[in-house]
């Protein structure tokens, strides 16, 4: 034992050598956190592209009708309350443009969005926005690309530019079981 000790650095009296220790270090270490699940709706009408403008912690930001998945509520019918509860548009998901993977690194948040092209089918003036919703807008590309710095996510474009390079997935690519 005594020449255990002369190999080894002494140890504080504090130092207790058990399996307790290793688990208490691997609680102080940041968690990642689980990927938040995102949707959104691409509406076009007469060459334009709606889009709101939102109130954010980082200013006013502008997105396509955007939100997260409700409990019991399938993916493709969240894009579609949450156009509605965003710009008072009732729309119809038609088609998955694409599903993208995207880490926030202000945030230190991961995003999976499901991007569906929908179609307009009403529009009710009188229904009152989601709050932080400023206003709706439709937009050409060129009006919608040259405020991508005002974008709220690299998303909007990425996801613009999909649909309008035709990207679409028959909605029955998202099974639900």
């Amino acid at each position: 034992m005594m020449e255990m000790h002369s190999i080894m650095p002494a140890m504080p009296d504090t130092a207790v050598a058990s399996p307790v220790r290793p688990i208490a270090l691997a609680r102080s270490a940041p968690v990642a956190a689980r990927p938040i699940l995102t949707v959104a709706a691409v509406v076009e009408r007469d060459g334009r592209y709606l889009f709101v403008e939102e109130q954010t912690r980082s200013g006013l930001r502008l997105n396509q009708p955007a939100g997260h998945v409700e409990a019991g509520e399938s993916i493709a019918a969240a894009a579609a309350r949450e156009t509605l509860e965003e710009s008072a548009w009732d729309v119809e998901p038609v088609a998955l443009v694409g599903v993208y993977h995207w880490e926030a690194s202000d945030r230190g948040a991961t995003f999976v969005r499901f991007t569906f092209a929908a179609t307009a089918r009403g529009h009710d003036p009188a229904r009152s926005l989601d709050t932080g919703i400023v206003r709706a807008l439709w937009l050409t590309y060129e009006e919608a690309a040259a405020r991508a710095p005002r974008h709220r996510s690299p998303l909007v474009l990425r996801s613009l530019d999909d649909y309008r390079n035709g990207v679409r997935w028959p909605l029955s690519v998202i099974a639900r079981v």
